[in-house]
């Protein structure tokens, strides 16, 4: 376990300025390299006092740009287009990778990282709900609407076609009078 100062809020852990006490790999593979934390430190703690205000301000400054961007996707409607069968379901699946395509398509600049989906991956047509996790404080709703794209595939046999597929009693009795004569 090692101790540490967190620099940004980090989710599930602490906000700016707390001291936190974390397994020695979370802290040194992510929250040093990433700059979201410092060593607990005497030196590092007296410098986290200094940098406390400064450090406050600039995420409430980013609060306040992801709230901005957050106001522009609350209650989007995404429209993506899959193959589907005729039964309703995708060829495939709609994930994270289709839905951020789909929001650049709009203009929203959302990584693929941002987008959670409680349900996994959508597999049949339909309206689905998706979460957009902009920021630790910061969550938006999207509907996603999948539609099939017009090559749905349908199986329409006419008679004489119909008669030409071998069921698969007609080649067992084939295959056993072969092997008969």
């Amino acid at each position: 376990m090692m101790d540490l100062i967190l620099l940004e809020n980090v989710e599930n852990l602490g906000e700016i300025g707390d001291k936190v006490k974390v397994k020695s790999g979370y802290g040194r593979n992510y929250l040093l390299p990433q700059g979201k934390a410092l060593l607990a430190t005497s030196e590092n703690v007296a410098r986290m006092e200094a940098l406390r205000s400064e450090l406050e301000a600039k995420a409430n400054a980013e609060l306040t740009e992801v709230s901005e961007r957050a106001e522009k996707l609350t209650g989007l409607v995404i429209t993506v287009e899959s193959r589907v069968g005729p039964e309703g379901k995708l060829f495939g699946s709609v994930g994270p990778i289709d839905i951020a395509e789909a929001l650049a398509e709009m203009g929203h600049d959302v990584q693929r990282s941002e987008i959670r989906m409680p349900d996994g991956a959508i597999r049949v047509v339909g309206e689905h709900q998706a979460m957009l996790h902009l920021h630790s404080d910061v969550n938006v709703d999207i509907t996603i609407q999948v539609a099939g794209d017009g090559s749905e595939v349908v199986i329409d046999l006419d008679e004489e076609e119909q008669a030409d597929i071998e069921t698969p009693e007609a080649a067992e009795e084939s295959a056993t009078e072969k092997h008969a004569g």
